[in-house]
């Protein structure tokens, strides 16, 4: 690693995917592929993001699953690795991928570690500086299952049958909604025409 990187090459991110796949088999994986191809797709059309670190940040974003199954603890393991390595931009957005809203209250389901380490993760939410990289791979999150790419809908659907869901759980669709709203202005198109084979399928 260089010196104050803050995130992997992409030949050493696909390689802590592998290697965290091997950790802990399981869709996430596809679901990670799927997120770094629309990071990237938008990034190129983006005016202010560089495709290649959108790709390496889609890959990392859901690190943290490598010590799973877990569930939002994912956020925390995934920080404190990247962090240990020194990718400090992508141990944020191992984070910041979940938090459209930095609340912690809009945090879905059940908390799977301690209440120290809930603390910890409210501590390394409150103070993140948040970017347009961390609201793309917030957007693209939502883009991708493990069978390939998907609307906003169908994916808070897909969350909302895993993980349940609380007061805050229309504050927090609604702002995704929103980013999605966002990114088609500021790319200048619909981001859904730019994820391979979605509009097809959503026409058939």
């Amino acid at each position: 690693m260089e010196p104050g990187l803050s995130l992997p090459d992409v030949q050493t991110a696909e390689q802590l995917l592998m290697e965290a796949a091997e950790m802990n088999p399981g869709a996430w994986v596809e679901h990670s592929r799927h997120v770094a191809l629309a990071a990237r797709n938008i990034a190129e059309v983006h005016p202010n993001l560089d495709p290649t670190r959108a790709y390496t940040l889609g890959l990392l974003h859901d690190i943290g699953r490598r010590t799973g199954p877990n569930r939002d603890r994912h956020l925390l393991d995934g920080h404190d690795f990247l962090t240990e390595l020194g990718y400090t931009d992508a141990a944020r957005i191992a984070v910041t991928h979940s938090f459209v809203i930095p609340d912690m209250d809009t945090l879905q389901g059940d908390w799977d570690g301690t209440p120290q380490e809930w603390q910890r993760l409210r501590e390394v939410v409150a103070r993140a500086q948040q970017t347009d990289e961390d609201r793309l791979i917030q957007l693209c999150d939502m883009l991708g299952l493990a069978d390939g790419f998907c609307t906003i809908e169908e994916r808070l659907v897909d969350i909302a049958l895993r993980y349940t869901f609380n007061a805050r759980t229309p504050d927090k669709w609604r702002a995704k909604l929103q980013l999605k709203a966002d990114f088609d202005r500021e790319c200048g198109v619909n981001i859904y025409l730019l994820l391979p084979g979605l509009v097809e399928r959503l026409l058939a």
